[in-house]
């Protein structure tokens, strides 16, 4: 994937929002836990207190506080309080809120910050605790002895609170440090605020505040919080998903631009490299396996990590005890999956090259249909295509049934985590050292821990298989064309004149250990026709072949109009050629679409010129369509004779200076070869044409043939001169013709 990942450099800005977006939705998820956490140790189990600091004490209850508390932090208590009585010009508010105002003053909190209701609530909730414990003593004075003294030696009806207020400071500084130690063991500050929050509720009910309002209240404050949160989570959700898709679909878009462009441009070497069903399947299976790791990539590669990590601190910060239980569940996953990667990753490789196998065989059916059919050879095609179909979907099964193996597994996994967190959790709140709702969050982080790494180890799962199909990729994108534009190019001399001129010009096929053409010397000059001529392999078609430079020579060069072609654009060389290939090409459309192939500009009378001459107008303009007449993918809507005179008028609509025909008339009838041969010397006469055939009875009547054997030309001339000097040649001929056609 690293290859590709260039090709992200246009989406950089919808990466930095989709990232930006993910640190917003991972931290949306990590704070809905804690607020669950909240709504059940404040909400439920508190009352609805979250401080052990209370909004209004009664002036009794306070100055029992006093008793606990030293000089310094009653006077840091006072500060924070106001006295309200029947005097106070508040009176009549306080007293609709705190009823209990009718029967004694009452001091209410000012508007304090945080960080001071933190500082005041260990203090204030230790002496809370301390009131509280004494009421509920008074009832069970067995109690007593907890608070460092013996209630049986108090005189009959005699106040404890009193004997309290008479005892010295030391002594009750005692009692409460025998709460700070007990509160020690259980958690410090949160349990000693968890406890105290007990005793605020108890002074609240005894002010005749609605307790149960106060419950509602937060438990609907902090729940239309987590509402708001988990709504920015899943508009973050939507928003990076869309941003993932538009990525993906993106590069998965220009990839294809750019590696359609890149083959365009391939020479006959390149594509010697790829196979076409090779091609068909990167440009297809292999850049769709790549946008949908893209997707995921952009979901998961900065998600996961922040969950995992974000998760594994807050889970810590619950419950510090039970770090082992996400460690063992981590371990367990991450073995699993490491045995799932080694067993599945193997067999992405060998799924590529099936597809591969499998494109190649459907294609060769589609393209030779009619060949299959005419040696009844169906039965063997579709046996060979089973087998091919049958291979990729065992080896898809074995990936998939791997694949889904592992999700029951991960449950399991998810789920005994689940039951283990409960199990450790309860004893923990047995005693006291943890809070329910911390365990409720602390199994809630353990779950996203484990679906990070999970979503993590899923991603290094599918990766594998899109990097095989990126490197594919790659392999044609980087691929160095050998036919290239010359760095300093210089234009043809006008007039143009179509001379071609071959000097000392070999040729290697790329790999091959020997040449194919050996030193070849000759011109076809303009006006004339220079036929070529040879045995099967003897390198007619690589000769026609280096002119446009669909490959370039291994030695010599080769000169069009007195300039060598290696140092012309190839756009400018191309433009002066007409070329008919061996193997006729039509592409989907009409007619009338394939002729302006060669020329966008064309005319109409020019396109009926064009089929004049290339013998196809019988068949095209005895239809009522005419030009507009339909042409299927290939061609396959007409015979081979016509897809070759149809291809030929082709390159007649462009009027180039040069026409090559690669063996372009094989298809044609004789008296059809003939008629187009003379149509062409008619209207071609100013053309330099140069005419590749097996055909003596095409080529008897050019202007100059050459004959090529293993890539040497062993003869030059006119057909007369040929058969008294050249042997193969006139073998060749009495092959062919009978004995008046071959003196004619």
């Amino acid at each position: 994937m690293l290859r590709i990942l260039k090709y992200l450099k246009p989406f950089t800005l919808l990466l930095l929002l989709a990232i930006l977006l993910l640190f917003v939705q991972a931290n949306a998820d990590l704070a809905l836990p804690d607020y669950v956490s909240r709504i059940v140790n404040v909400g439920l189990q508190q009352g609805g207190v979250e401080q052990a600091v209370p909004e209004a004490l009664r002036a009794s209850t306070l100055e029992h506080l006093t008793l606990f508390l030293s000089a310094d932090e009653t006077a840091e208590v006072l500060a924070h309080y106001a006295r309200v009585d029947n005097t106070s010009p508040d009176y009549e508010t306080c007293l609709k809120k705190y009823p209990a105002l009718a029967n004694e003053p009452i001091y209410v909190l000012r508007s304090t910050d945080q960080a001071t209701l933190e500082r005041l609530s260990p203090l204030m909730g230790k002496a809370l605790l301390i009131v509280s414990g004494i009421e509920q003593i008074k009832s069970d004075p067995s109690q007593a002895s907890k608070l460092g003294f013996d209630l049986s030696k108090l005189p009959p009806g005699m106040d404890i609170f009193a004997v309290l207020t008479r005892l010295p400071e030391t002594q009750r500084a005692q009692i409460g440090a025998a709460i700070d130690q007990r509160f020690a063991a259980l958690g410090g500050e949160k349990a000693l605020t968890q406890a105290a929050a007990r005793a605020v509720r108890a002074e609240y009910q005894a002010l005749g505040m609605d307790t149960g309002k106060i419950q509602t209240n937060y438990i609907l404050r902090i729940g239309a919080q987590m509402l708001l949160i988990a709504l920015v989570s899943a508009i973050s959700t939507i928003t990076v998903g869309f941003l993932g898709a538009r990525t993906a679909a993106g590069l998965a878009r220009n990839l294809r631009h750019l590696f359609f462009d890149k083959v365009m441009r391939f020479s006959s070497a390149e594509m010697e490299r790829f196979s076409t069903a090779s091609l068909i399947t990167r440009s297809t299976n292999d850049i769709t396996q790549i946008q949908m790791v893209t997707m995921i990539m952009v979901r998961m590669v900065f998600y996961a990590p922040i969950i995992g990590i974000g998760g594994t601190l807050r889970a810590l910060s619950k419950g510090a005890a039970m770090w082992w239980i996400i460690a063992l569940g981590v371990l367990v996953l991450i073995g699993l999956v490491a045995m799932a990667f080694t067993i599945a990753v193997p067999k992405f490789k060998i799924i590529q090259s099936l597809i591969d196998r499998l494109n190649l065989i459907a294609r060769e059916n589609l393209t030779g249909m009619m060949v299959v059919r005419a040696f009844n050879r169906q039965k063997y095609e579709e046996e060979r295509f089973d087998q091919a179909n049958l291979d990729l979907t065992r080896t898809s099964l074995f990936v998939n049934r791997v694949f889904v193996l592992m999700m029951p597994l991960m449950m399991l996994i998810m789920n005994g985590l689940s039951i283990l967190i409960i199990w450790v959790g309860a004893h923990q709140v047995a005693q006291a050292t943890m809070q329910v709702g911390d365990m409720m969050a602390f199994m809630q982080y353990a779950m996203q821990i484990v679906f990070a790494f999970l979503m993590f180890s899923m991603l290094f799962i599918l990766l594998p298989r899109a990097d095989v199909a990126a490197n594919r990729v790659a392999e044609v994108l980087e691929t160095d064309l050998t036919i290239l534009d010359p760095t300093d190019p210089k234009p043809f001399p006008e007039p143009f004149h179509g001379d071609i001129e071959f000097r000392h010009v070999s040729f290697r096929y790329p790999d091959a250990e020997e040449d194919v053409l050996h030193d070849l010397n000759f011109v076809a000059k303009a006006g004339q026709t220079t036929a070529i001529i040879g045995t099967t392999g003897s390198g007619k078609s690589t000769v026609v072949n280096l002119i446009p430079r669909f490959y370039d020579v291994t030695d010599g060069a080769i000169y069009i109009g007195g300039m060598d072609i290696r140092q012309v654009r190839l756009s400018d060389l191309r433009d002066k050629i007409g070329y008919i290939p061996q193997q006729s090409s039509l592409f989907s459309g009409s007619i009338e679409s394939n002729l302006r192939y060669a020329d966008e500009d064309a005319d109409e009378e020019t396109m009926k010129l064009a089929l004049e001459i290339a013998q196809a107008g019988d068949f095209v303009f005895s239809r009522p369509e005419g030009l507009q007449g339909d042409v299927s993918q290939g061609g396959a809507n007409f015979s081979g004779g016509q897809k070759q005179r149809l291809s030929i008028a082709r390159a007649l609509t462009k009027k180039p200076p040069i026409y090559i025909f690669d063996d372009s008339f094989s298809a044609l009838d004789y008296k059809t070869d003939a008629r187009l041969r003379r149509a062409i010397k008619e209207h071609l006469g100013d053309s330099t044409v140069i005419l590749v055939s097996q055909r003596v009875a095409t080529i008897k009547d050019a202007d100059q043939i050459l004959v090529l054997d293993e890539g040497r030309i062993i003869g030059q001339g006119t057909h007369d001169e040929l058969m008294e000097t050249c042997e193969v040649y006139r073998e060749i001929a009495l092959s062919q013709l009978k004995g008046q056609e071959v003196r004619a």
